[in-house]
């Protein structure tokens, strides 16, 4: 008899924890990241889930979009690599996440290198901007 794997669906964003208890709690349960790491990972995870309603709250007022279509993006996310992180922790204002987002279009794999600013206002942390 053949047993159904019971292990927790792992985080898409690399993190060594389950889906439900890293990004899962902040895209579904609505629960504010603690950290710009933290924040970095869920929206990452939420580009590959398409979820613009996650990303739109989450990225800060002065810089945010009007509308995100991520209908027409025909792209496959493919892993995350976080190679450094600068400030961002409990209690800061600002931090820095540098990462590479490995993604596939029409069957050909790309990379996306991004330094990304965040900033914490009342507690909740937003993405202001990016340099790629």
């Amino acid at each position: 008899m053949h047993r159904a794997d019971t292990r927790p669906e792992p985080c898409p964003c690399g993190a060594q924890a389950s889906y439900a208890v890293c990004c899962g709690r902040y895209l579904d349960e609505g629960l504010f990241p603690e950290t710009a790491e933290a924040l970095m990972r869920s929206r990452y995870v939420a580009y590959a889930q398409g979820r613009t309603d996650y990303l739109l709250q989450t990225w800060h007022p002065s810089t945010r979009p009007v509308a995100l279509d991520l209908e027409n993006e025909p792209l496959r996310w493919l892993g995350l690599h976080v190679r450094r992180v600068e400030a961002g922790g409990p209690g800061a204002t600002a931090g820095i996440v540098e990462f590479v987002a490995r993604y596939k279009v029409s069957g050909r794999a790309h990379r996306l290198h991004e330094v990304s600013r965040f900033v914490c206002e009342e507690g909740q942390w937003f993405y202001r901007d990016a340099q790629i």
